[in-house]
């Protein structure tokens, strides 16, 4: 299953591939060099496949629980001063997607949105210190009973060039489902209130809609 952000590059990279052996197969007599672009080709679209792969996943509400918003490895547990919306201090988790992850975000919990906004910017690397502030990123702010308001951003890594949030104000949204898509490379950072339970550890793998993050009894 591959998420419908794919599509059109999917299709350019189904094109490109036929194109490809097409034109070594008719053009080309070298064997060697003829197998060399056929497989450059193929391993492209490969590549691409798994890129916008979108695996399904059933989460399991539970509004005691923060669940990861995206898959990769936890790269950031602190406390930080958040000035964008909350403007006071926040335990950040971020968590780093290479190419390879899933590049899904998800919800990490049910409640409603109360602030969605998107800042053009830089591509520096994720992991970047300054990235969370000068990249192209979205913030998203998601309120329920249990938790308060928690705050997750998407940002873009040096090879992204394009983010996609389906989070708008006001919308009720369900922990787990799809709430947008950012392509080749990113992290995502997540601001809780002090005092939350952490339940993941740095360099741990996570898996968006499945790891918890935080649990309040």
């Amino acid at each position: 299953m591959f998420h419908k952000e794919g599509t059109k590059t999917i299709l350019l990279g189904i094109i490109f591939m036929v194109t490809a052996l097409l034109i070594s197969d008719y053009f080309i007599d070298n064997n060697w060099l003829k197998m060399a672009i056929q497989i450059s080709a193929l391993l492209i679209l490969i590549i691409i496949l798994q890129f916008f792969r979108n695996p399904k996943r059933v989460a399991i509400i539970n509004e005691n629980q923060i669940l990861a918003p995206v898959d990769g490895k936890v790269v950031v547990i602190e406390e930080v001063y958040e000035g964008e919306y909350f403007k006071d201090k926040r335990i950040q988790v971020s968590i780093f997607m290479s190419p390879i992850n899933v590049h899904v975000t998800r919800y990490a919990i049910s409640g409603l949105v109360k602030f969605s906004k998107y800042h053009p910017g830089k591509f520096l690397v994720a992991w970047h210190p300054k990235a969370s502030e000068e990249n192209e990123r979205t913030t998203v702010v998601v309120e329920n009973n249990t938790f308060g308001a928690i705050l997750y951003r998407q940002i873009a890594g040096a090879l992204a060039r394009r983010i996609v949030n389906y989070a708008q104000e006001g919308m009720q949204v369900v922990q787990g489902t799809d709430a947008g898509f950012i392509k080749f490379g990113s992290r995502v950072d997540i601001f809780l209130p002090l005092g939350t339970p952490i339940d993941v550890v740095l360099n741990q793998k996570a898996i968006g809609g499945k790891t918890i993050i935080a649990t309040k009894k």
